[in-house]
């Protein structure tokens, strides 16, 4: 997830907001909440809820009371109460949708021993956060290698610090219980400042990290997904998909908790369908059955001597064919029972009217060259004069009777004649006048 401001570098890698955690509007984190409420009125005499929520890094978040009642808004960096010093944290909610953030979450103000928010962070405490946030990566890196000295069967997946660089909160996910009391020894000598560990489970692992999923889409448990519910493989048998483990799996290595979704629906629509065990008698044989399509209401049965010959039957016409079964009586055959259309397959060879793909494009017609004429000799300019005298009298003589004779009749493109000097006439002569 990322804000609609950040722009893109030069070779396309994201450019950022430069916030590093603390955008303004959320955008950068993980499970954001939309905060309907906030542009509606509160009733006549109502008193804001003192109460906020608090982000954390990769989707920690907790509930403080606000206490002396500052101004808060979401993106505001506090300073808050910690089990041991302070922490640093963001603003992600706050007004009446808190209430019932903490009401879904069964937290009651009366009960819960919420901590208080001391103040708006100052300069010193984001230098001291952003320098902890600094140190993470290659804190992991270290509690990595001293974790395979002491070849420990662990995998250290996140490091947080706490805001004031007291406290240091490694995750790790391990198959089996981890005796890791050589390793905090190892790893306080080594920071110098308190280690807590924490345990996670695979798939809070998948929502810390985040990650794409096979969908294309951002992974459910880091976006929008809390509720953890175990998946089983009759999520998978219900709803007719291959057991196949690794489409099945998600990122996280466990089954994809999206099975769950549809599986109600799947379940309540498997009602209306018969047993699938339960064979078709018919004078041909028996028939067994192959597959089903829930939403369109239709089965496939295969005859036990042709299994790979599927025949298509409707609901209906299943109901039907078992009822006669329990009647003792055997139907002909199952493709008197079939609805399946023959459909006239249009002839794509030539589906527009016409066989040619380039009936659209101008075809070049090559014109025919005629021979060129042999010019004779010239023997003056009286000459030519004379034979283009008898050549127009000719063609006058065939518009006028409407006769079309030989190639002569039609009209010849105009040619540039190239000029002689020759039979050029003089300036001078052209100039006196003839008397």
């Amino acid at each position: 997830m990322g804000c609609a401001t950040c722009s893109n570098k030069i070779d396309g890698v994201p450019n950022g907001c430069k916030s590093n955690g603390s955008c303004g509007n959320g955008g950068c984190s993980k499970l954001t909440t939309f905060n309907w409420l906030a542009n509606m009125a509160l009733p006549a005499n109502t008193e804001i809820f003192n109460c906020v929520e608090v982000r954390f890094k990769n989707g920690r978040k907790e509930f403080f009371i606000n206490a002396d009642q500052f101004s808060l808004y979401e993106g505001d960096i506090v300073k808050v109460e910690a089990t041991t010093g302070h922490d640093v944290g963001v603003v992600c909610l706050t007004g009446e949708l808190v209430r019932l953030q903490m009401q879904k979450k069964n937290i009651f103000l009366q009960k819960a021993d919420l901590k208080k928010i001391h103040r708006k962070a100052n300069e010193n405490d984001v230098d001291k956060w952003l320098e902890g946030r600094a140190k993470e990566t290659e804190a992991m890196l270290n509690a990595r290698a001293v974790a395979n000295e002491l070849n420990l069967k662990m995998k250290i997946s996140d490091v947080e610090y706490q805001g004031d660089l007291s406290k240091v909160v490694f995750y790790y996910t391990a198959d089996e219980r981890v005796d890791f009391r050589d390793l905090i020894r190892k790893l306080a000598d080594t920071f110098k400042v308190r280690i807590e560990m924490k345990q996670i489970g695979a798939r809070q692992e998948a929502g810390r990290l985040g990650g794409i999923g096979s969908c294309g889409r951002e992974l459910c448990c880091s976006t929008w997904l809390t509720d953890f519910r175990s998946v089983s493989t009759s999520a998978a048998r219900y709803q007719q998909l291959s057991l196949n483990p690794t489409k099945l799996a998600g990122q996280c290595g466990k089954l994809k908790c999206c099975l769950n979704f549809e599986l109600d629906t799947y379940v309540d629509e498997l009602k209306k369908f018969p047993d699938t065990k339960l064979k078709l008698k018919t004078k041909k044989g028996n028939a067994f059955f192959q597959k089903m399509d829930i939403f369109a209401n239709k089965m496939w049965y295969s005859y036990q001597d042709e299994p790979y010959e599927f025949i298509e039957m409707t609901l209906d016409r299943v109901k039907e064919v078992i009822a006669i079964n329990k009647k003792e009586e055997k139907v002909d055959s199952l493709k008197d029972f079939s609805t399946v259309l023959v459909e006239a397959k249009p002839d794509y060879e030539n589906v527009v009217g016409q066989d040619d793909l380039t009936r659209f494009d101008k075809q070049m017609k090559q014109k025919k060259r005629r021979p060129k004429k042999k010019s004779g000799n010239k023997s003056g300019q009286g000459q030519s004069q004379q034979g283009g005298n008898n050549k127009q009298a000719q063609n006058k003589d065939n518009q006028n009777t409407g006769e079309r004779k030989g190639p002569s009749a039609k009209k010849k493109p105009f040619k540039k004649r190239r000029p002689n000097n020759r039979n050029k006439p003089n300036k001078d002569a052209q100039s006196k006048p003839t008397e």
